[in-house]
């Protein structure tokens, strides 16, 4: 494995970033590559994603942000002609180990999709689902209390108490993500993996969910991808902007869009090209 006291994250040009106050790494990637068959879908990425900031990807259509997230996870695993290279560790564990149980890893490190996808369920049952499979609720009355939390901490337990018998389908798009949040956060992971998570919604929605990743940030290590940018700049305090496989460049979010080191960066925030 690399050196723990390596430097926090390499631009593809191998300049450094260092962050500007100390802060909680809890996953750390380094010299990960992708591979699709022959193609090469992610080169020689290294970053870290802390507890104390949100972290968003960005960058055009194809760049690799998404790809690159689903690594953390592990979700490029169901994809037969994926294949992985380099070290990515969670706290200090190497998540690609053979030992490494990848449905404890995905609890551990949950995500929620770009388009909502609530199970054909009840919205209580929705919740209830991971922590029932994971042993997490002896009794009944725990696992009414694991569903009460989670809704709370997603924003939706006022919306929904009264009906937690209905199906989680029947509830709006925002509802439904916040659901989807919600269910991730019932297992207590320690990561939050977002991919678009606001593509499908209307702004009302949008401003619910970015008030939501506000009021997680800290409790648990939030990566977003998102394609828009005055979204990136609202939500995260961590900024890194991929283009074609490569991680260009990573550091404050504020300074990502206000004085980037890299021309590729530059033009991209200006809207040269995306």
């Amino acid at each position: 494995m690399t050196d723990t006291q390596a430097p926090a994250v390499r631009t593809d040009n191998t300049e450094r970033a260092t962050p500007k106050r100390e802060t909680h790494i809890k996953m750390a990637a380094r010299d990960v590559n992708v591979f699709y068959g022959t193609s090469h879908a992610i080169r020689d990425v290294s970053i870290d994603v802390d507890m104390e900031n949100v972290t968003a990807f960005i960058g055009p259509s194809g760049c690799g942000k998404s790809t690159f997230l689903r690594t953390l996870n592990r979700m490029n695993d169901t994809i037969p002609i994926a294949r992985v290279t380099g070290d990515i560790t969670l706290d200090g564990e190497d998540i690609y180990s053979p030992d490494m149980d990848v449905v404890q890893l995905r609890a551990r490190v949950g995500m929620v999709f770009q388009k909502p996808n609530p199970f054909p369920k009840s919205i209580y049952e929705n919740v209830a689902y991971g922590p029932r499979i994971h042993g997490l609720a002896p009794a009944k009355r725990d696992l009414d209390g694991i569903v009460e939390s989670a809704l709370k901490r997603a924003g939706l337990w006022e919306e929904v108490k009264d009906r937690l018998d209905d199906s989680g389908t029947a509830l709006s798009g925002g509802q439904q993500q916040r659901l989807c949040i919600a269910r991730a956060i019932a297992v207590d992971p320690e990561v939050i993996l977002m991919d678009e998570p606001c593509s499908a919604l209307d702004p009302i929605a949008t401003a619910k969910i970015e008030e939501l990743i506000h009021a997680l940030r800290g409790k648990y290590a939030i990566v977003i991808v998102t394609h828009n940018m005055q979204q990136a700049a609202r939500v995260s305090q961590k900024t890194a902007f991929f283009h074609l496989g490569h991680l260009v460049e990573y550091g404050e979010t504020s300074e990502i869009f206000t004085n980037p080191r890299e021309e590729r960066t530059k033009d991209y925030i200006t809207g040269r090209y995306g």
